[in-house]
């Protein structure tokens, strides 16, 4: 999706052309960027990432750069198979601001317009293929935080006005209130009772990349929180996050399964659920064995969750993937085996459906 190949047919864009005359300028320069990664290996992996400025003129990145908001801004990376991470947010509303162009020797990307949300972290590196499997080439990597300021933002827009944060007691929790103004002076309230919590630097810190952390979260910490910030002019307000404490068993998936009867007739329509029962934010994957998977006979899967508020402020995540036979026959008799797999392990619970 990121970084693919230009295709050689198709119309310019706007201000393509523009650039033309710049690609010209930096080729003479490649080979002075070459001598200098061979002099500083230390270099190497940040050197493939470079700003291009005014009249054709590269500047290496820094580890955060901030730009004011409302300008564009034209990065390169250098290599032919190059690939790309950016604000997640930009694929999820297929912006048209955002333009990626793989030529032979770089890879392009421009930002045109940028506003407060395109605050973020962007980078790039080079994909190492052979054949169809392509790995990502450590050595050749470059990354830069960009803060796009806008004092009528200083908080980096999101798309709600209310987030859920669960706080798990074996992770760091993040409450991520990501300012546009990396000096903006940046505070934590809990609504009821109202109060400023205090970050001493520990167990609670403010990361203006993140947010604040809480590094050890506790059942205490749970409600409804906002973040206030100030940067030369009145303090805004940030939305406001719901910290939800989670308490579920470490381990493999708690898995049930159940099917609609355990003897069936011959065009009977049957159905087998398996159920997970887990932590809110944890995915659980499924895999079916059935008795008429060699001879290919044909059964419908499907996959879902949803989130129940168990009280007391814990909230629990129900998985289920439920196999479907529409048509029962002498060769869908046998054992149902479904396996629940997650990040600790997996789980496999078997149903008998008995030809009646």
């Amino acid at each position: 999706v990121i970084g693919q190949p230009a295709k050689s047919k198709r119309p310019k864009e706007p201000g393509e052309n523009k650039i033309k005359p710049v690609n010209k300028k930096v080729k003479p320069k490649t080979p002075k960027m070459k001598e200098r990664e061979s002099a500083d290996s230390s270099l190497k992996s940040q050197s493939i990432l470079t700003q291009v400025m005014d009249k054709g003129h590269f500047q290496k990145l820094a580890a955060t750069l901030s730009l004011a908001a409302g300008q564009s801004i034209e990065l390169r990376c250098k290599g032919s198979n190059v690939t790309w991470s950016y604000p997640s947010y930009l694929d999820t509303f297929e912006d048209s601001r955002l333009s990626i162009k793989q030529l032979d020797r770089y890879s392009q990307l421009i930002l045109a317009n940028s506003t407060a949300a395109d605050t973020g972290e962007y980078s790039c590196w080079l994909q190492l293929c052979n054949g169809n499997k392509c790995r990502k080439d450590e050595t050749k990597t470059g990354s830069t935080y960009i803060f796009f300021t806008d004092k009528e933002e200083l908080f980096v827009p999101t798309p709600s006005y209310f987030e859920i944060v669960y706080l798990n007691p074996d992770k760091p929790a993040v409450i991520p209130c990501r300012v546009t103004t990396p000096s903006a002076k940046v505070t934590l309230h809990r609504e009821f009772p109202a109060e400023e919590i205090e970050i001493d630097g520990t167990d609670i810190i403010y990361d203006a990349k993140k947010g604040f952390v809480f590094q050890h979260p506790t059942s205490d910490h749970k409600g409804i929180v906002y973040c206030k910030a100030e940067s030369q002019g009145a303090p805004q307000i940030s939305i406001k996050y719901h910290l939800l404490y989670v308490e579920v068993p470490k381990g493999p998936p708690s898995t049930t399964i159940a099917v609609s009867s355990s003897r069936a007739g011959l065009g009977d329509r049957v159905h087998v659920v398996c159920t997970v029962l887990g932590e809110p934010d944890v995915d659980v994957n499924f895999r079916w064995q059935y008795p008429g998977q060699e001879s290919e006979r044909p059964v419908i899967i499907q996959n879902f969750w949803r989130l129940i508020n168990r009280g007391i402020g814990h909230t629990t995540r129900i998985s289920k993937s439920v196999l479907l036979v529409e048509d029962f026959e002498d060769i869908d008799a046998g054992n149902y085996v479904c396996i629940a797999q997650n990040l600790q392990g997996e789980t496999t619970v078997t149903a008998k459906v008995e030809l009646k």
